[in-house]
């Protein structure tokens, strides 16, 4: 009998990542996923969307999520429905809470009933870890945690309330917190891909050589999509339930500034003379000046090492981007 592995937020940036990347790597496995009816956008998963088993399922809903698990009781589960855009979170605190806290409570509560006895990856964020001091770089798994938006507040109860299932009902919970990942899909709301839909949008014409930012000074250690996803399956094969590992690269040749990053990818541009500037609309209340983490103990367990570079990531996403504009978007 094949395994069941349900992803939840196959819609998504990641969720479509991983997907594709078992679609490709373990065909064997019957995929199952979930959406809300009609609600959810499925432009990322097109190209797959009939070699998936769908279910309807709102995961803020606790009945709706029994059923799912009653119905598919999966082998393993790789929980990406969240609310992840930061900014937001702070006009919106409670729908981050519904979503981030709530479905996963709802999650860990059918696996309880149902008896289903699945590994649940909950990935976690490095915005958990907020405040930073220069003397804390780089962060490890007992750094102490100062979230600074309610985004990641919802993140660490979400970490959290896994780690009491763990505790309290044996749940097989897979703790994470990965840190900056990029790629093509990644929706145009974050910093990279805004600046490279920018950069697509002048190239294309449809926007004066001028690109408006927000806060461009923190620093951050970036890893490809695609290595990030085969990170989380390493982690449900090879990771302990109830341990916490940080996930993410430690080259010093992916450690960059945003700013740094928005350069490159003018500099990779059709178009010379781009200038950009920060304005108030897209800078946040409080920022996360620097997020290096330790991953040894992630990268011991599993052996698992990235394998893109920061310039492909840029590449990739900035010619994703230009398929996007050429579409119209």
């Amino acid at each position: 009998m094949s395994e069941k592995v349900l992803i939840t937020g196959v819609t998504g940036f990641v969720g479509s990542h991983m997907a594709d990347w078992l679609l490709e790597n373990y065909p064997q496995i019957e995929l199952h996923t979930t959406k809300r009816y009609h609600l959810s956008k499925l432009d990322n998963v097109r190209h797959i969307e009939d070699k998936l088993n769908w279910h309807d399922c709102n995961l803020t809903d606790p009945i709706s999520t029994l059923k799912l698990i009653a119905n598919v009781r999966p082998d393993r589960i790789l929980h990406f429905a969240a609310e992840s855009f930061v900014s937001p979170s702070w006009d919106h605190p409670h729908v981050y809470m519904t979503v981030n806290y709530n479905g996963t409570l709802n999650l860990l509560e059918a696996l309880r009933h149902t008896n289903c006895d699945a590994k649940i990856l909950i990935p976690g964020s490095g915005e958990e870890y907020g405040e930073i001091h220069e003397d804390e770089i780089p962060i490890n798994p007992r750094t102490t945690l100062r979230p600074v938006n309610p985004y990641a507040v919802s993140k660490v109860a979400q970490d959290q309330i896994g780690f009491v299932y763990n505790k309290s009902y044996g749940t097989k919970v897979i703790r994470t917190r990965a840190f900056n990942h990029e790629g093509p899909r990644r929706d145009k709301v974050f910093g990279i891909p805004w600046y490279a839909y920018q950069v697509a949008r002048i190239e294309a014409g449809k926007q004066s050589p001028h690109m408006e930012v927000g806060h461009l000074d923190d620093l951050r250690n970036f890893t490809h999509v695609q290595d990030i996803v085969r990170a989380y399956w390493l982690a449900t094969e090879k990771c302990v339930p109830g341990e916490l590992y940080l996930v993410g690269s430690e080259d010093q040749t992916k450690v960059y500034t945003f700013r740094q990053a928005l350069e490159m990818l003018i500099s990779m541009s059709s178009v010379d003379g781009i200038t950009y500037e920060s304005v108030a609309k897209y800078t946040r209340p409080t920022n996360v000046p620097r997020l290096i983490a330790d991953t040894s103990k992630f990268r011991e367990a599993t052996g698992w090492t990235p394998t893109i570079g920061f310039e492909q990531i840029l590449s990739e996403t900035l010619d994703y981007w230009r398929g996007q504009v050429a579409k119209g978007i």
